[in-house]
């Protein structure tokens, strides 16, 4: 094999060793690049975006021929992402760790650039599927409340409410909105969805499907909202103060999505006043959540610092992923997961 045939792929954040040696076994053209000793350091596993080391000049210079060298790149360069255009000349592909790249990509121009881009869509589903179902039956079964008892050693009985036969409504219905409306619909609970296109097929999980226009009507009649859409110009501010005045008293959020899907004060007053039963908040709209934000202190609040969709065997998933659109890039095949500028994800 000569060195024309090889496939030069940057692994650009930290990955175990047995996944680094499943994309190396893809195919014999592939060259593995990587150099963990260069990358941010993991803070947990399967942490992508840890604190950068302090490299030196020459550990610098190595990792500017790394990515002079790559072709295909595992996650984006931790130094200096919105310059891969130009200190990766040779890059035709990123395989991004996250779903929601939009915001990143926009923001770092690399929207206006030849790579092309995957995301780690369905990666998370089930994950999150988990988190939002943990988060709803949390304020359902009045966790809480609960808790608030069990510390003052107090024993009282009381009438809890029922899961099954309430009703949601799944806002994007995407891999992991999907994942939300099966899991949901399993347990006996009708979803309604939310989605650009009203008539989207094949969900026998989603009894009723929207468009953003005609969410409205479904609000006062939903128990809980769970938000999985990607932020775009569309989505951002989509549960504004006045939609969510919309939604039953004692209704439930739970925001898998992007912090500035929800108008965030609007949310924290309708949760201080009552009129919302509970939140649950995997992201806001500042991250990390500021010290003095009112929402740190709310009993009807469960924060998560963005971190529902990581889980141990995420590398393994992610691995998976890659190697399959590996293969797929290597035979000519159309990538899964790839990333539209035009839709914003």
């Amino acid at each position: 094999m000569s060195a024309d045939d090889r496939v030069r792929v940057l692994i650009a954040s930290a990955l175990e060793g047995e996944y680094v040696d499943r994309i190396a076994a893809v195919d014999p053209r592939i060259e593995v690049l990587y150099a963990p000793e260069l990358l941010p350091v993991p803070r947990y596993q399967a942490d992508h975006d840890g604190p950068h080391r302090q490299l030196t000049t020459g550990q610098l210079d190595r990792w500017r021929s790394l990515l002079s060298a790559a072709q295909i790149s595992f996650d984006f360069d931790w130094c200096a992402p919105a310059d891969m255009a130009r200190s990766c000349p040779d890059l035709r592909w990123v395989q991004a760790t996250s779903s929601g790249i939009g915001q990143f990509v926009q923001q770092t121009g690399l929207d206006r650039s030849d790579i092309v881009f995957t995301t780690a869509a369905g990666v998370h589903a089930v994950p999150l599927a988990e988190f939002a179902l943990a988060g709803v039956l949390s304020f359902v079964k009045e966790l809480p409340a609960l808790a608030e008892r069990q510390a003052a050693r107090q024993w009282e009985c009381y009438t809890a409410r029922q899961l099954a036969g309430q009703r949601i409504m799944v806002v994007g219905l995407g891999q992991v909105g999907r994942k939300v409306a099966d899991v949901f619909s399993v347990m006996g609970v009708e979803v309604w969805g939310v989605a650009r296109d009203a008539r989207h097929p094949g969900l026998s999980s989603v009894t009723r499907v929207a468009d953003v226009d005609s969410m409205d009507e479904l609000l006062p009649e939903v128990d809980a909202v769970v938000l999985c859409c990607p932020l775009t110009a569309q989505t951002r501010g989509l549960l504004d103060g006045r939609r969510l005045r919309l939604l039953p008293a004692g209704a439930v959020i739970v925001n898998i999505a992007r912090g500035a899907v929800i108008d965030e004060p609007a949310l924290i007053e309708a949760l201080a006043d009552g009129h919302l039963g509970g939140a649950c908040l995997d992201v806001t709209a500042v991250e990390p959540l500021p010290e003095e934000s009112p929402l740190w202190g709310m009993r009807n609040v469960i924060i998560s610092p963005h971190s529902a969709s990581t889980v141990d065997r995420e590398n393994a998933s992610l691995t998976d992923l890659f190697c399959d659109n590996l293969r797929r890039w290597l035979d000519r095949q159309p990538l899964r997961n790839i990333y539209s500028r035009e839709k914003g994800y």
